[in-house]
């Protein structure tokens, strides 16, 4: 049985992957700075904080893949190489929840986040996942990461409509035929735990949407 741990596993996409998991019949870990008041069943839920070293490779140690799906903050940056290092101290596969902020608006880009429209409010939070990302690809090891963008409206704010379906976009924003860019956080799971199921994106960032 596939083991995963995922920092962040009580927030909006983790607790998605989360649920999605356990309903494969994955062994779910979930941590998070407090057990929430309604848990998912199936779902063991742990206390800890991705600065604490021990606890990083502990659960690297523990799971067969590392789910980050922390909001976007510093602190995934910060954490990053403790991550890097401990999952390949222990063979452990990482997947990001990236942001859609590096994710180009067409093949030729640019990025979203260089786009005139994109708030500057968010720009601070955006960037700490570009940054992940091209750390990620800098990476000459043989860890085994991927990283999956959502689309540009993603989170408790557009809760969107589960449809059981999702698009790959490779680097390029997803969006629909009438100009919207987004995805339920049940499908954006879907997407998500497909690619623990069956790996086809290895040291690889896809985007996926509606």
């Amino acid at each position: 049985m596939t083991k995963i741990g995922i920092w962040g596993g009580t927030g909006y996409a983790g607790a998605h992957i989360a649920s999605e998991a356990v309903k494969r019949g994955f062994e779910v870990t979930a941590v998070a700075r407090k057990t929430p008041e309604e848990p998912i069943d199936g779902v063991t839920y742990v206390e800890g904080a991705i600065d604490d070293v021990t606890f990083v490779d502990k659960l690297a140690a523990d799971n067969d893949v590392v789910v980050v799906a922390i909001a976007p903050s510093k602190q995934v940056p910060s954490a990053l190489p403790a991550l890097v290092a401990t999952a390949r101290a222990h063979g452990t596969r990482l997947g990001f929840m990236g942001g859609a902020g590096s994710s180009l608006v067409s093949p030729d880009g640019p990025r979203l986040i260089d786009t005139p429209d994109f708030h500057e409010a968010w720009k601070a939070e955006a960037q700490a996942l570009v940054d992940v990302l091209a750390a990620l690809r800098a990476d000459t090891s043989s860890l085994d990461w991927f990283v999956v963008s959502p689309p540009a409206l993603f989170g408790r704010f557009a809760p969107g409509e589960t449809t059981g379906k999702y698009r790959i976009g490779g680097d390029v924003l997803v969006v629909k035929d009438d100009g919207m860019s987004e995805i339920s956080g049940t499908d954006f799971a879907l997407a998500f735990v497909d690619e623990i199921a069956e790996p086809t994106h290895r040291r690889e960032r896809f985007t996926v949407g509606h």
